[in-house]
Parts: structure tokens; C-alpha cells; sequence
């Protein structure tokens, strides 16, 4: 089973629109706005915002941004050469069978394919246990807890140094 990743476009709103109704998507980001509608024709150089995919049917989201370029300063002020990922699968039947696991993987790639990358961070929910396991589990470490707006989530850190995609398949 191959994941492909292929960009987002206007034709995935409902889609989109779609996932962020579901119960564990809302959980897991409970009060962000994407504002899929004008998001979707942008394309900024600082944002790839990508759909995964099996055999053409779509699975999951990621968003990998340079937080240091991206316009509204979610991250606040950060050194260059970093990414930020957002991620996750569409519908709770898809949960659970290794796909998040190899979107990851493939985001991953993605972000330390350019070699000015030092690392990725990422900011699951603090009451997101679930997800901390999974990030630890790829390497990532945990940095500090931090509020995003009305969210209280736990930063997490991967090196480049620390990121080993030949493992990555016992990651599961």
C-alpha cells in the first residue's frame, strides 16, 4: 500500500470542509478556522498544503509551513531554516492502520529535503496523549508546553541530526 501526496486544490473543499466536522479532527484541533475557501487558491513559497492518498482516495491532510515566512506568525518569532507540520486523517475508519504513520514519514522527507533545514516542530494538543506517543515514537522531542490562542499544546522537536528515515519503518 503506497501513500502518494498531491497538492490541495479548490476541488477538496468539501472534502476538507467534510473532515474538519469529524468528532476526532475536532478534538484534535478544536478551534482552528482554516478558512479553506480563500486558503485553498493560495499558494504562498512558505506553505505546501498537500493531500495524501491511497489508490486516489483521499486519506488525510498535511500542511508543512516555514514558520519563520508564515504570514500570521502562529509560531511567533523563530529562527529560519525550520518547518512546521500540521497533519492528519480524514475519516476515524482510517485511524489506526499506519497511514498517519507514512504520511509522516513523507512529510518528512519532504521538509529535510532541503538540506538549510535544521529541524521540524509540531503542536498536538497537551491533552492529546495519542499523538505525543506517535511524534515520540518518530523521534520528535518535547520541547515545552506553549498556548496557541486557546489551545493549550505541547511543542515538539525533531533534528535533523535525530531523524533517521531508514527506521522509520519500525516506527509502526
Amino acid at each position: 500500500m503506497m501513500i502518494n501526496l498531491r497538492s490541495a486544490t479548490s476541488a477538496d473543499l468539501a472534502l476538507l470542509r467534510h473532515w474538519d466536522e469529524q468528532p476526532h479532527v475536532v478534538n484534535a484541533d478544536p478551534n482552528d478556522d482554516w478558512g479553506w475557501e480563500i486558503e485553498l487558491d493560495r499558494t504562498p513559497d512558505w506553505r505546501e498544503q498537500l493531500i495524501a492518498e491511497i489508490d486516489g482516495r483521499a486519506i488525510g491532510f498535511i500542511q508543512i509551513i516555514d514558520p519563520a515566512l508564515e504570514d500570521s506568525h502562529y509560531w511567533g518569532d523563530v529562527p529560519a531554516n525550520l518547518r512546521a507540520i500540521d497533519i492528519w486523517i480524514g475519516e476515524e475508519t482510517d485511524l489506526g492502520k499506519g497511514y498517519g504513520t507514512q504520511m509522516m514519514q513523507l512529510a518528512l522527507t519532504r521538509c529535510f529535503a532541503d538540506s538549510a533545514v535544521t529541524a521540524v516542530l509540531i503542536d498536538p494538543l497537551a491533552s492529546n496523549t495519542r499523538a505525543h506517543r506517535f511524534y515520540e515514537r518518530l523521534g520528535f522531542q518535547f520541547v515545552e508546553p506553549r498556548q496557541f490562542g486557546d489551545d493549550d499544546c505541547f511543542v515538539y522537536r525533531l533534528n535533523r541530526a535525530d531523524w533517521h528515515p531508514s527506521n522509520e519503518n519500525n516506527a509502526q
